[in-house]
Order: C-alpha cells, then structure tokens, then sequence
C-alpha cells in the first residue's frame, strides 16, 4: 500500500470529488482529527489569516465597548510586541526598547512553537492531544530539579541532560495517554485531560511549603531551587541580567525542522498520517496502530518537554507553585497549532502571534494611558478562544455546505420511470 492509497479519501472529501453517499461512507471511516485537518488544508492560508482578522475585529469590539479606541489600543499593544524593532526608521533609544521587548516575544514564542508542534503532531495522528499542559509541566519540574542539582557539571553536559531528561520525562506522561489509547481504548482527550490535573498537582505538592523539592532557603516561600549557573542557556542577544534572548529559540527551530521530516521524510511519519486519515485502513495495510498511537504520544510529550526546558533554563530558573496552577500554554499550543494548520512552518507563524501577544499586552511592556495592562492580558485568551471557535464554525460551515450540494444533487437527478402494471414477472 502506498501513501496515495491512503490519503486519497481525504482529499475527495475535501475537494468534493466524491459522490454523496460515497462520500458519506469515506467521512465515516476517518478520524475527527484527519476530517479537522483535511477541512483546514483546504483553504490554505487564507483560512488562518481570515480567522485571525475576525477574531483581531470582535476582540476590537470589545476594547470599543469599555470606551477604549481599539486602534490606538492595537497599535500600543503592536509596539509592546518590539515587531517595529523591525522597521529602518525606527532608531534610538526607541530602536533599544524595541530590542529589549522583540526578544521577550521571542522567548515567549520558544515555547509556543514546542507546546504547539505537541498538539500539532498529535493532530497529523488523528489524535487530540489537549494533555500539552500536563507535559510541559512534567519538562518544567524534572528540568528545575536537574538545573538545581548536579553542581560541577560542564555547563554543556549540564544543559543537555537538563533537556534530554525534561523531554524524558514529557513523554513517559503523554505515553501513559498513548499506551491506555492503544491497550484498552481510553479516549485521549479524557486521559489528557485527567493527565493535566495529576501533574499540576504533583509540581503542587513537591514544591509546596515543607515540599521534597522546596527551596530550603526560603522556607517561608513554594519555589523551587534555583537552576544552577552551568544549567542557563546561553543569551545571544541582549543581557543575561535583562533576560535577553537565548539560544533556545534555535533549538525550538531545530525542532521544528525534526517535525517536518518525521512527518513528510520518514516510515514513521507515513504511518502516523495512514493511522490519522483511517485506522482500519492502516491495520489492514499491516500497520501497527496501536504501537503508532504510543510512539506518536512520546513523540508529542517530548517536544512539549523540551518547551518546558527552554523556559525553565532560559529565563524563569525556578519555578513557583502559582506559576503551575496558572500556566496556560499547553491551552495556548492547542490555538498555535490550529491556527497553524497543523504544520511546521504555520506552528511557527502561529505561536509569533501568540507570543505577541503575551509580550505586548503585559504590564511590563504596554502603555498603560493607552490601556489597562490588567484588561489587555485577558484580550490574548479572548482571540484564543474565539481562534478556536472560528475555526471549528469553518469546519461546520463546510459540512453545511457540502450536506447542501448533496441535497442539490438529489433533487437534479431524474426519478426512475415506474414500471407499467402487469408487466413484472411477465415473460411467458
């Protein structure tokens, strides 16, 4: 069998090629995911980007309805971002500024691009994999306790196992998800979801007051131990002491590039896409599907580790309960990578606006006579939320369509001419 064999179902449904009750029978077979994939692929980019000006206009709306301009208030939040570091004719110590929050935004996008290739991955395997939070904060609380601990390591050993062990341990808790998946048929979504609160927890509880993993030296405080100096990445550009960028983002990018040749160079991609498109159609091709299943949810939980790494020995070096129980990543990397379209280069696209957005309308960095900083943080959760919604509601309206042009089709077809009475069975 080969890989047209496979996806051909999926474009006749999208390209409408198929007849209705062919293409009712093809719909049945795939997964939700492959369905939600294949409508999104359909529309190319013009389905992001006009996903992403709707949710910018009904969140403008808002903005105009607590008696804010929504123009001034995006072009204060845009300049928050440091994207206009990016214009020539941006110079002095506006330029410096502009550097100084660029390289916040791309911190923030580090992790996004990781957390978001997690969902994204999962998606390409007709997997929901909603558990990215749970991951991420299995990565952040191996990679504080390695970065705190193994003094007089090289700062090069230091900072690999410090990773390898955080991906390690991303995705032994997304293959618990894998493994009751492809063992005994447990949904993904309610074994993430599940996954995510036992995690969150667990961090809770290890670095609670008098916690296994709290900081002695500040024993009236739940933190962790502060991550050692040979376990911080490197800063490239900016100070280490104003938390400039670090090498991280190359190692999010590395990563990026890793996804896109599993996915589009290699056996185990191929499998991976023929399992998300119709599992009964991988198995009779001899394709293990629940052994896929496992491997895919490793894979997801170990770039989901790996973001939780970068933040951890990039800048936040520590980690403080309340920074567990109000993370919000991994429900962001879900928007990342829907808005992305499930690819490598859109993931990357999607989790800069993201990121974006978090920097610019933080406290630190947007003009407060512009906007209240306390108001403008929850505009990022608002287009999130509605990224989400729009993008289900196009799937819909697809489904609406199509279901109309069947509909059409019957009606345009000639009704079969009734036999005349007397003639059936006659023929003596």
């Amino acid at each position: 069998m080969s890989e047209n064999d496979v996806e051909p179902d999926v474009e006749q449904i999208v390209e409408g090629g198929a007849e209705p009750g062919q293409e009712e029978a093809m719909e049945a077979s795939l997964t939700s995911p492959a369905r939600l994939t294949a409508y999104l692929r359909r529309g190319g980019v013009i389905v992001p980007i006009l996903t992403t000006v709707i949710a910018f206009l009904a969140a403008g709306v808002v903005v105009l309805l607590t008696g804010h301009n929504p123009l001034s208030t995006y072009s204060a939040i845009f300049k928050g971002t440091g994207l206009n570091w990016l214009f020539p004719w941006v110079g002095g110590s506006e330029r410096a500024t502009a550097a100084l929050e660029l390289q916040q935004t791309l911190i923030q996008t580090t992790a996004l691009i990781l957390v978001g290739l997690a969902v994204a991955f999962a998606f390409r395997a007709g997997l929901f994999n909603i558990g990215g939070q749970g991951q991420y904060t299995m990565g952040a609380i191996v990679a504080v306790w390695v970065g705190s601990s193994l003094s007089g390591l090289p700062a090069i050993l230091h900072i690999i196992l410090a990773i390898a062990l955080a991906a390690l341990a991303g995705a032994l808790w997304a293959g618990i998800a894998g493994l009751l998946k492809a063992t005994v048929g447990v949904h993904e979504v309610i074994s993430t979801i599940m996954l995510n609160w036992i995690a969150i927890w667990l961090g809770v509880y290890l670095f609670q007051l008098g916690g296994p993993l709290q900081d002695p030296a500040q024993s009236s405080v739940p933190v962790s131990k502060a991550v050692l100096a040979s376990a911080k990445l490197p800063v490239f550009w900016g100070s280490a002491q104003l938390q400039g960028l670090d090498i991280g983002i190359f190692i999010a990018l590395a990563a990026v590039v890793v996804f896109g040749v599993i996915i589009n160079r290699t056996r185990l991609g191929y499998e991976v896409r023929a399992v998300g498109f119709n599992p009964d159609a991988a198995s009779y091709a001899g394709m293990n599907v629940g052994r896929n299943y496992i491997r895919v949810m490793l894979i997801c939980g170990a770039f989901a580790g790996v973001g939780a790494a970068m933040d951890i020995l990039g800048w936040k070096f520590s980690l403080f309960t309340n920074d567990i129980q109000t993370s919000q990543i991994g429900f962001l990397g879900i928007a990342v990578a829907l808005l992305g379209r499930n690819t490598a280069g859109g993931t990357v696209a999607a989790a800069l606006l993201f990121g974006a957005l978090l920097t610019g309308t933080s406290q630190r960095n947007l003009d407060s006579t512009v906007f209240d900083p306390n108001l403008a943080q929850y505009l990022t959760f608002m287009i999130q939320g509605l990224i989400v919604l729009l993008v289900s509601t196009d799937v819909i309206a697809l489904r609406v369509l199509k279901g109309g042009r069947g509909i059409a089709v019957g009606l345009r077809r000639k009704p079969r001419d009734p036999q005349p009475a007397g003639t059936e069975g006659s023929g003596a």
